[in-house]
C-alpha cells in the first residue's frame, strides 16, 4: 500500500489487509506491522508508593539513563514495554510518589516508546474529533458535539430528501450521507467551481452512497426561484469541444508536416555531409518521431471524447438535479458555510416543504442574529431558535473524576425552526379575528332582548 507517517511514528500497511476494525498492531523496526497479542498486565514494582509529592523536585537529575542510552536499546530491537520498565528500575524518584502519580508516569512513557497501533472505522465522532482537534479552520471551528446537535434538529433519518449547503470540506455532508444509510437523496449545494469532498472520501462509503448524492452551483439558483432556468443555461459541453478537437487536429497536422519537412532537409543534409549509417540513422529517427506523434494524436482524441462523456455526465446530472430542486419539497435544509447565512438561507427556503426542519451554523452569533429579525419579518417559520452549546470534558478515573483543565471555549452557533405556508396561517388569522369580532356582537344582542 505504501508508507505512512502519523504521530512521528512510520510504518506500512501491507500487513494490516483483511484484519477486522479494531485490530490493535505493534510497529516492529523495520516499519512493518504485526498482531499484537493479549498479554496479562505486566507487574511492575510500583507497590512502593509514597503518601504525598511534596518532596519530589523536578531538576531533570531523577533518571540515569540518557537519551543515547535510550536510543541504544532501540537499536539493539528492545521493545517498548521493557525500556518502560528500565525507565522505572532507573528513576530515583517513582517509588517516591503517589500512587497516581506512578500511574500517570507509565502511561506518559508507555505512550511516547510503546510502538502500538489501532486501526478503527471511519465514523462521524472520529472525523468530526479529529479535524476540530487539528484543523478546525478547515470546518469554520464546527464542533463535535454541534455537528450532532444539527443533525438531530434537522431530523437526519434515512428516506428523507435533504439539501446540504456547507463549506466544512464535505464533513457536514459525509455525517448527513452516514446517518441517511444510502436511502433517500442528498442535494449538495456548492460555490465555485465544484464541490469539495475531502472529508467525505473519508469516510469510506460504497459507490450506492454516492448514486443518492446530487450537486447544484449556487449561481443557478437565482433563476431556479424565478422560473427562468433551464437546460439550455447549463454549458453545451460539445460546442465547446468540437473546435477544439478540429484545431488541434490541424495543428498537429501542420506540426507533422513542418516536422518532415525538417526531417527531409535534415536527411539531405546528413547524405551531403555524412556517410550512408548516419543517413540510415537520421531516417530511424525520423520514423520513431512520426510514429510518436500519430500515438500522440490518438492520445489526445480519446482524451477528448472521455472529456466529453464526462461533461455530458454531469449536465445530466445537474438538469436532474434541477427537477428534484422544482419539486419544492425537500425534507429539511442544513447550511454551515464561511458565507453570510441570510441571503444563502431565504434563498435556499424556497425548496423546502412546508413543515419541514431547517438548521444554519455560524461561528459567530451577529450575523445568525440578522438572519433569525429576516425571517421573523418575512414570516413562513416557526419555532425558530438560536442555540449555543456547551461542551465539558470529564475525566473519570477510580477516585480522581474530575472536569478537565483544557476546555474548548466555544463551539459555535445554531439557529434551528420549522417550514410553514404563510397563505394558511393568515387566512387562520383572519377567522380567529373574525370568530373574536361575532362573539361579543351576538352576546350585545342577547342582553339587548332580555333587556326588552
Amino acid at each position: 500500500i505504501g508508507l505512512f507517517i502519523f504521530e512521528k511514528q512510520w510504518f506500512y500497511l501491507d500487513n494490516a489487509i483483511g484484519h477486522i476494525y479494531g485490530t490493535t498492531f505493534e510497529v516492529s523496526s523495520g516499519g512493518s506491522l504485526q498482531p499484537k497479542k493479549k498479554m496479562e498486565e505486566t507487574t511492575t514494582e510500583t507497590k512502593e508508593a509514597g503518601t504525598d509529592n511534596r518532596n519530589i523536585v523536578d531538576d531533570g537529575k531523577s533518571q540515569k539513563l540518557t537519551h543515547d542510552d535510550i536510543k541504544a536499546l532501540k537499536d539493539k530491537g528492545i521493545k517498548g514495554q521493557e525500556i518502560v520498565q528500565q525507565l522505572i528500575e532507573n528513576s530515583t524518584t517513582f517509588r517516591g510518589k503517589t500512587e497516581f502519580a506512578q500511574d500517570k508516569y507509565i502511561k506518559k512513557k508507555k505512550k511516547k516508546y510503546e510502538a502500538v497501533i489501532t486501526i478503527v472505522k471511519p465514523s462521524t465522532r472520529i472525523l468530526s474529533t479529529m479535524y476540530y482537534a487539528r484543523e478546525p479552520g478547515k470546518i469554520n471551528h464546527l464542533r463535535y458535539d454541534t455537528l450532532a446537535q444539527m443533525l438531530t434538529l434537522g431530523n437526519i433519518r434515512a428516506g428523507n430528501k435533504m439539501i446540504v449547503m456547507e463549506t466544512c470540506a464535505g464533513l457536514v455532508l459525509g455525517a448527513i450521507m452516514e446517518r441517511m444509510g444510502g436511502y433517500g437523496s442528498v442535494i449538495q449545494m456548492y460555490p465555485g467551481g465544484g464541490p469539495v469532498r475531502a472529508a467525505t472520501s473519508c469516510f469510506g462509503f460504497p459507490e450506492s452512497f454516492f448514486n443518492t448524492l446530487y450537486e447544484f452551483p449556487l449561481s443557478k439558483v437565482d433563476s431556479l426561484v424565478s422560473g427562468t432556468f433551464s437546460s439550455e443555461t447549463l454549458p453545451s459541453e460539445p460546442e465547446y469541444n468540437v473546435p477544439v478537437e478540429e484545431e488541434s487536429n490541424g495543428s498537429l497536422d501542420e506540426k507533422q508536416t513542418l516536422i518532415q519537412e525538417t526531417e527531409e532537409e535534415s536527411s539531405t543534409e546528413a547524405v551531403m555531409e555524412s556517410n550512408e549509417t548516419e543517413e540510415q540513422e537520421t531516417m530511424d529517427l525520423a520514423a520513431e518521431d512520426t510514429e510518436y506523434k500519430e500515438s500522440k494524436e490518438k492520445g489526445n482524441k480519446e482524451n477528448i471524447r472521455e472529456k466529453q462523456r464526462k461533461q455530458q455526465e454531469r449536465r445530466r446530472k445537474l438538469v436532474e438535479t434541477a427537477a428534484l430542486l422544482e419539486e419544492k419539497n425537500a425534507d429539511g435544509l442544513i447550511v454551515a458555510s464561511r458565507f453570510h447565512p441570510t441571503p444563502l438561507l431565504l434563498s435556499l427556503l424556497e425548496f423546502v416543504a412546508p413543515s419541514r426542519p431547517f438548521v444554519v451554523y455560524c461561528q459567530y452569533k451577529e450575523p445568525l442574529l440578522e438572519c433569525y429579525t429576516k425571517l421573523r419579518e418575512k414570516g413562513g417559520v416557526i419555532n425558530l431558535k438560536l442555540s449555543e452549546t456547551w461542551l465539558r470534558n470529564y475525566q473519570v478515573l477510580p477516585d480522581r473524576s474530575h472536569p478537565k483543565l483544557m476546555m474548548s471555549g466555544g463551539g459555535g452557533y445554531l439557529l434551528s425552526g420549522i417550514t410553514v405556508t404563510v397563505e394558511k396561517v393568515q387566512s387562520n388569522v383572519s377567522t380567529l379575528e373574525a370568530q373574536k369580532i361575532e362573539e361579543p356582537t351576538s352576546k350585545k344582542r342577547k342582553l339587548q332582548e332580555l333587556d326588552c
